[in-house]
């Protein structure tokens, strides 16, 4: 990164001192300016010098982001790299709202020229820098088709600096179908609008405004993100003023619901005023919960209203606990001292269920806020029952009985703990081990023996008993409740016997055993220690398989079906990773067409699992956890199966006519801006048209190979490569204006070539045509001009044709070029519309298609190629459909492509039946192939309502053909039985579907290629039928 000449000091030294705060959570500026000086305001290698010892070790639980498009540059991966080492897990791009204060205006100017030069290269490489371009922006990819829409893909949101957690919250909302077809149906009379006095009503108005210009570009955009500057710009306006300072993103959310609360209510206002039930954000948002309970002796009940219920976090398992704990306070805890306690009890729950997650407290001791990391699980589903008012009476019953059996459970546990933890000393065991050493230690006598020496003491570093021996072996060697005999040697040890000589049965098996006992005692002690083993490992068995059941019954206590009739499935869940001071949100939402989830993280949206879900939005093992959870009333199943086919077309049309005006205007500039990323002018020429001869090419008919094909191709490529076809035509009419050039310069050669050349093809639309030329080959604006188009597509083609990019042949074309490209930006859309435009251009291209699919098949049919030459005409005749229902001169003629498409199938009918009858293995074989592959789907195609007497002809012709065939007795049985297996499909085959291959496809370059192929084609078949050609 090149140094900044300015970072020592002044302003840009604190933004960079602030900047190296938040990256590297060091507070001590002098440290901080000295590290800055070393570096020479180099910000990357201020921060690898104060963090160089951690960037060494190991970064565990580094969170997986979505990467930002530029974050495969070497650049890109080395600055993430040095952040990531400096900062750990914990640390994000973006600073929450708390403990921090809004920017001023400079401030955030220089941030973003911070941003700016963090995306140049290093000082080695800044001599081959190359110049931004216009539409280039902090994070964005540098190929066009990487931040262009595909398909009707959900849109991103660009970060413009710490603002994503607006992008959260907004698309969290904005998947919302109600939420989204309230903002961009909103709108206010105008006498109210007149009647606003105050800046707050003035502010809400405009906030809603650009709220709905956002809404309408995320639906209508062909950009892969949108830009909330304008809305944001507002938002952080309002903490800017006193009276109103930063807190924390839940403030920011809560203030973005009061305003669009406040804006629709200017509307309700005029049918009811004061009255915010009839508030469409109300209405969806806003539930009210009733409050009972007892306050020093004295009882109280009161309703009241909630937006975002706010939840604890710590002491809870998972959400049904917290809001459990949220709903009763003291009567639970405290069932004797009714002094005080109270329980909550919704009343009406709104369409869209909010719960706030309480995830940061202000550590007194620190003087600082604090993220909590506990862990918390919540479900796709909840059932709201039991939080219900009209519950109340079952859910206390419930809640007695839940009480009773956690009392039940508190006994039981005692009593096992008893037998778990026996014993009056420091030191306690498991009844159950004890009893079975004991008697494990009574086993240990051997039978009587030969009398022999006194017994001794155990050999030296040998345990004295199978006690002693675990305790020795350490908490390791033994599984089970081997723990409990890890304790040092009780004071209360008997003291040891006296020494005598080896060669005693304890000493010779090493494990101590009785002495001074007969075997009647050791019988008998042997017997009730056994009976007493088994009584108390029974009271074990029994006490843990009672407090299993209890378990059981408490976890199924509210899966009664009368308190499974409010389901609510889970929407959205707003996910923070960092630390309270510092982090990075995003949000998954999920898609009810594709029933999946998507995440929004800032530009990128990506498909997710819920596994990934869970694992980011639980909490406990990483610092990422979920803080806001959104629930629609409904099942999880019920949002899937919502049909949503068309719904973005259909919204896009319920548009204002404003709305879509903003829309198309974006769009427009969308590709302007796309123009400026091929400004250098190319002097290559076009490549030779390809001949048939030469085989099928897997070309595009009409674009180039990195121009997406169908309606994902933009207006430009289209209209683009039409200028192009007529490149040397373009370049003639330049040519013819060179005294005027030099006269009266580029303006006024523009205008004489444009009028020239408009002239010249006007003429040449009028001409009629001959059955051996046409025209419309010649030009895209001969095709609209024969076809009546309006004049505003018209001039704007023949203005595009001369600011095509290819015409650098000398310095006057570039001129003429740069001026046409400098009117054809200043064209709006109010000037032409787009999409008549785009579908013009459209038809004069599948109208060139149709064209090379007709000639590529005559050339096959007069080559005797029939399978190769009917699979052409098949497809010229099913696209040309398309052209004829618009008009009759927007197509070529019908009637000669039935004509060679039913010659070249009655000819390919004739070779497969002679194939089929020659009753070889191998032609029958391809016979049969080409009747499945070719003539069959081909019939059924022809046979329509509209088909004409010729083909019906045709085809009654074909299916006779192969009927005569049936019963011939030169014909062997194999192949009657075939026989019999196709008849029904050629006879009738309305219920199969119709699937025929597509041919290659072969581009024609040039349109004088073009024209001469048919001219020489037509010239051909002329000879041998009389074929009229309009």
């Amino acid at each position: 990164m090149p140094a900044d000449p300015q970072a020592p000091g002044g302003a840009d030294c604190q933004m960079l001192l602030n900047q190296l705060k938040e990256i590297t959570g060091i507070q001590d500026s002098a440290f901080l300016d000295a590290a800055l000086k070393a570096a020479d305001g180099d910000l990357t290698a201020a921060v690898t010098f104060l963090t160089e010892e951690q960037a060494q070790e190991p970064v565990g639980d580094v969170t997986a982001s979505e990467p930002a498009p530029w974050e495969g540059s070497a650049v890109g991966k080395r600055l993430r790299h040095d952040a990531r080492a400096a900062l750990g897990a914990d640390t994000e791009d973006d600073v929450p709202a708390v403990a921090r204060a809004p920017e001023s205006p400079g401030a955030q100017a220089a941030d973003r020229h911070t941003a700016d030069r963090l995306q140049e290269t290093p000082p080695a490489d800044s001599t081959n820098r190359s110049k931004r371009k216009r539409c280039e922006v902090w994070g964005e990819n540098h190929k066009q088709n990487d931040w262009r829409r595909v398909g009707d893909w959900p849109v991103g949101m660009k970060n413009i600096g710490n603002t994503c957690w607006f992008s959260a919250v907004i698309q969290s909302l904005f998947q919302l179908p109600e939420f989204r077809r309230l903002v961009l149906g909103y709108s206010v009379p105008q006498d109210v609008l007149e009647s606003c006095r105050s800046r707050t009503e003035k502010r809400n108005i405009a906030f809603m405004q650009e709220l709905q210009r956002l809404f309408a570009l995320m639906l209508g955009t062909r950009r892969k993100f949108v830009d909330p500057s304008a809305a944001l710009e507002l938002l952080r306006d309002a903490f800017r003023s006193a009276e109103e300072q930063q807190q924390d993103v839940s403030e920011f959310t809560h203030k973005l619901l009061d305003w669009l609360e406040d804006a629709f209510q200017l509307a309700v206002s005029v049918r009811s005023p004061g009255d915010k039930s009839e508030n469409p954000m109300v209405q969806l948002f806003y539930g009210t919960f009733l409050t009972e309970g007892v306050h020093e002796g004295n009882t109280f009940s009161k309703i009241e209203a909630f937006g975002q219920y706010p939840l604890q976090v710590n002491g809870y398992r998972d959400l049904a606990e917290c809001l459990a704990g949220a709903m009763v306070e003291g009567e639970l805890e405290a069932p004797q001292a009714p002094a005080y306690g109270q329980q909550r009890w919704f009343t009406k729950l709104p369409p869209v269920l909010t719960f706030e997650l309480s995830r940061f407290e202000f550590n007194q001791s620190l003087g600082q806020p604090e993220k909590i990391h506990t862990r918390l699980e919540f479900p796709r589903t909840i059932y709201m029952d039991r939080y219900l008012y009209s519950s109340k009476e079952l859910i206390q019953t419930k809640r007695e009985e839940l009480k009773r059996l956690k009392e039940k459970m508190v006994v039981l546990q005692q009593k096992l703990e008893r037998y778990l933890q026996f014993g009056s000393g420091p030191t306690r065991f498991p009844l159950p081990d004890m009893l079975r050493s004991v008697l494990e230690f009574v086993g240990a006598r051997t039978p009587p023996g030969p009398p022999g020496p006194a017994p001794g003491p155990p050999a030296q570093g040998q345990p004295s008993s199978t006690l002693e021996g675990r305790m020795l072996e350490g908490p390791d060697a033994g599984a089970g409740d081997a723990r409990f005999f890890l304790a040092s040697s009780s004071p209360q040890q008997s003291p040891r016997a006296p020494l005598g000589p080896r060669g005693s049965p304890a000493g010779t098996s090493g494990r101590p055993a009785p002495r001074a006992a007969s075997e009647e005692e050791l019988n008998l002690v042997r017997t009730c220690l056994q009976r007493w083993t088994d009584e108390v490992e029974q009271d074990v068995q029994e006490l843990k398989e009672s407090i299993a059941r209890i378990n059981v019954s408490i976890e199924q206590m509210y899966c009664d079906p009368l308190l499974q009739q409010v389901p609510y499935g889970l929407h959205a869940v707003l996910v923070h990773e960092g630390q309270a001071n510092a982090g990075h949100y995003w949000a998954y939402v999920y898609d009810r067409r594709r029933q999946a989830w998507l995440k929004y993280n800032d530009i990128a949206v990506t498909e997710a699992s819920w596994e990934e879900l869970q694992r980011d939005s639980f909490g406990g093992a990483r610092n990422a956890s979920a803080y806001c959870l959104l629930y629609t009333r409904g099942t999880a199943a019920d949002a899937g199966g919502v049909s949503e086919a068309g719904r973005l077309q259909e919204e896009l049309d319920a548009l204002s006519p404003e709305l879509r005006h903003y829309v198309q205007e974006e769009n427009w500039h969308l590709e302007r801006e796309a123009e400026e990323w091929d400004e250098e002018p190319s002097c290559s020429v076009p490549p030779a048209e390809p001949s048939p001869a030469a085989g099928p090419q897997e070309l595009s008919s009409e674009s180039g190979p990195d121009v997406l094909p169908g309606r994902e191709r933009s207006v430009r490529s289209l209209s683009s490569e039409h200028a192009r076809m007529a490149a040397e035509q373009t370049a003639q009419a330049i040519a013819n204006t060179a005294d005027a050039y030099e006269r009266d310069g580029v303006e006024a050669a523009l205008c004489e070539a444009f009028h020239e050349e408009y002239s010249r093809l006007y003429l040449l639309a009028k001409e009629t045509p001959t059955p051996c030329s046409d025209a419309r080959l010649q030009h895209v604006l001969i095709y609209l001009l024969q076809n009546n188009a309006p004049q505003q597509v018209v001039e704007r083609t023949l203005l595009e044709q001369f600011a095509d990019k290819n015409l650098s042949y000398d310095e006057r074309s570039i001129s003429i070029m740069k001026v046409a490209r400098a009117k054809l930006r200043e064209i709006g859309p109010d000037d032409v519309d787009m999409e008549e435009y785009r579908r013009w251009h459209e038809d004069y291209s599948l109208f060139r298609k149709v064209s090379v699919y007709l000639l590529t098949g005559l050339e096959l049919y007069q080559n005797k190629k029939y399978q190769e030459s009917l699979t052409y005409l098949v497809y010229a005749y099913q696209s040309n459909e398309q052209l004829l229902c618009k008009g009759p001169g927007r197509g070529v003629s019908e009637a000669l492509i039935a004509l060679y498409r039913r010659k070249c199938l009655l000819k390919l009918n004739e070779v497969a039946a002679s194939l089929f009858v020659s009753a070889e293995d191998a032609r029958v074989a391809e016979g049969v192939g080409i009747l499945n592959e070719l003539i069959i789907p081909c019939m059924h195609l022809m046979n329509g309502l509209d088909i004409s007497r010729e083909d019906l002809d045709a085809l009654e012709a074909m299916r006779s053909r192969w009927c005569s065939y049936l019963g011939r007795e030169d014909m062997d049985a194999r192949l009657q039985l075939q026989l019999g297996e196709l008849l029904p499909r050629l006879l009738d085959g309305s219920s199969e579907a119709v699937v025929l291959k597509e041919p290659p496809k072969i581009r024609p370059n040039s349109p004088y290629d073009l024209c001469s192929r048919f001219a020489a084609v037509m010239e051909s078949i002329h000879a041998a039928s009389a074929v009229t050609v309009s």
